[in-house]
């Protein structure tokens, strides 16, 4: 059955939920419904996985209960319920238990789908400096001998090389790791990326010190943008005994370094987060970074070894909009100091590489068109900026309004104005006359009398602008910079050869217009 238009299912989305439940230690049995009232909640979201805290169907903070084998059976028990239940619901389910496997016991992640365990993830590496010590209890994933485990009379794929492939949607590949493994100098979702996948879950417990959050979200930030994925973190909550450490069920959503979801830290409720994964962004990333896929042939070998875990998934049906927020404003931040931060580093990009530019060139003018508008008055204060660093006198910027037919008188007063206040060498070229001339020479109505304003009449001035400018920087023995900012450009928004499309060097090129008054405002606050 196709899907809707109006789901995001249709656009190569897929809907991410991290759950943070209220648990009991040493209490598989409570643990495993407050799972599945999450996981419920997530289906009716229509979330494709949910992922869950390490552990978290028999808590963490068990510490030597994970020995004893009435807690195991338990378990068992929980995850067999669990796998059931979860036959009519929508979301690959992420849960973490104790496993007995091999005479070990293992820290593992359960892959859950419609009344399915697909498989089983150990924990690679277990911290046991100050306040761990994992190694009292559970094993390395590297000291696992087989790579299927039996469970429910069925065996099914066990290892960290597990990825996790939706064989009916493309690019929707998960892979699964546990908390520390985050940590390791080279995790194993990396060689999972490179090997495919694009969702990568962490299941965690985590415990919270001070500075702890940052330092966690600095890390899936890291590690989602090396890894051109999405990166899902789900961190041990309420309920988790506080004999030693304390919990914040800290639950993050990162998509390509971008944080898209956070949960409240240090909620007494259970809790449940949502982001929609843009997997079609992954994979054209992935595609256009070759340094990713170099690194593909780097780590061959290990790439190679992943194994892949099939399975069809269904979609949920129906119109399912974006949640996702769509900037208005994409390349403007809200926060006042993010903002600053953008202006700072916009503005002395354009001036370092004017800097350049000119040196390069031997060259120690500036020709300038100046209209009174913002884009204009920017590119101009950044030619005085320049001139400033150079320690060249900002009279070497040879600034000229040239008005035209429909130049209003208080355009051209801005233009005077501003050309003053920063001392540059201002002039005035009346521009008609040399557009009445080419009008009349290519046999336009306008210059019969007749009120023709159409794209040529437009053109015609912006060439008259242009090739003035031109023939001043052959005089001068100056240098024409542009003014015309990205918006206009990436819409062809200019006037094409001839026009302000043409320039020596365009200090604007790579600024939208949305910044463009903030960068000026920015500009006259920082001085």
């Amino acid at each position: 059955m196709p899907q809707p238009f109006l789901s995001i299912y249709t656009h190569r989305f897929i809907r991410a939920a991290v759950c943070v439940p209220f648990v009991r230690v040493a209490d598989p049995a409570f643990n495993v419904e407050q799972a599945l009232g999450l996981a419920c909640r997530a289906s009716e979201m229509n979330a494709a996985v949910a992922l869950f805290p390490e552990l978290g169907i028999s808590a963490y903070s068990n510490e030597d209960l994970f020995h004893q084998d009435a807690l195991l059976d338990a378990v068992e028990t929980a995850l067999a319920h669990l796998v059931a239940a979860s036959r009519d619901l929508s979301p690959v389910l992420l849960v973490g238990a104790p496993l007995r496997f091999e005479g070990k016991l293992f820290n593992c992640a359960f892959v859950v789908y419609r009344g399915r365990l697909l498989g089983v993830a150990p924990k690679s590496y277990l911290p046991n400096y100050r306040e761990f010590y994992e190694k009292r209890q559970f094993t390395s994933a590297r000291a696992a001998v087989a790579t299927e485990v039996e469970f429910g009379g069925e065996c099914v794929p066990f290892g960290n090389d597990l990825i996790f492939k939706a064989s009916n949607v493309k690019d929707f590949s998960l892979h699964v790791e546990i908390c520390e493994d985050l940590y390791a100098p080279i995790p194993p979702s990396t060689y999972a990326a490179l090997a495919g996948a694009t969702v990568l879950a962490n299941l965690s417990a985590s415990n919270i010190t001070i500075g702890k959050a940052d330092y966690r979200r600095g890390l899936c930030a890291s590690q989602s943008g090396k890894c051109l994925a999405a990166y899902l973190y789900s961190a041990a909550g309420p309920g988790e005994s506080t004999t030693d450490l304390a919990w914040d069920g800290h639950a993050i959503i990162y998509e390509n370094n971008e944080l898209l979801a956070e949960a409240q830290r240090f909620s007494s409720d259970e809790q449940i987060i949502t982001a929609d994964i843009d997997l079609e962004r992954l994979a054209q990333e992935r595609m256009r970074m070759t340094s990713f896929n170099d690194s593909v042939g780097a780590h061959l070998e290990r790439v190679r070894g992943m194994r892949r875990v099939s399975f069809e998934f269904e979609a949920p049906v129906g119109e399912i909009p974006l949640l996702r927020r769509i900037e208005r404003f994409p390349y403007v931040p809200n926060a006042p100091d993010a903002r600053d931060e953008r202006c700072f580093e916009a503005y002395n990009i354009q001036v370092h590489g004017l800097m350049k530019r000119l040196t390069s060139a031997g060259i120690e003018r500036i020709i300038i068109g100046v209209s009174g508008g913002l884009d204009s008055t920017h590119a101009l204060i950044v030619a005085a900026r320049t001139m400033d660093r150079l320690k060249l006198p900002r009279e070497n910027i040879l600034a000229y309004t040239m008005p035209a037919f429909a130049t209003s008188t208080g355009t051209r007063d801005n233009a005077h104005k501003l050309m003053r206040a920063l001392g540059v060498s201002a002039s005035e070229i009346d521009i008609k006359p040399s557009c009445v001339q080419m009008l009349k020479d290519i046999g336009h109505p306008y210059a019969r009398g007749e009120a023709e304003y159409d794209v040529t009449f437009e053109n015609v001035q912006a060439g008259e602008r242009t090739s003035h400018l031109f023939r001043l920087a052959n005089l001068h023995q100056g240098l024409v910079l542009g003014t015309g900012d990205l918006s206009e450009l990436a819409l062809g928004w200019a006037t094409y050869g001839v026009g302000d499309h043409m320039s020596h060097y365009n200090v604007n090129a790579s600024v939208p217009k949305t910044l463009m008054q903030h960068l000026i405002r920015w500009v006259i606050g920082s001085r």
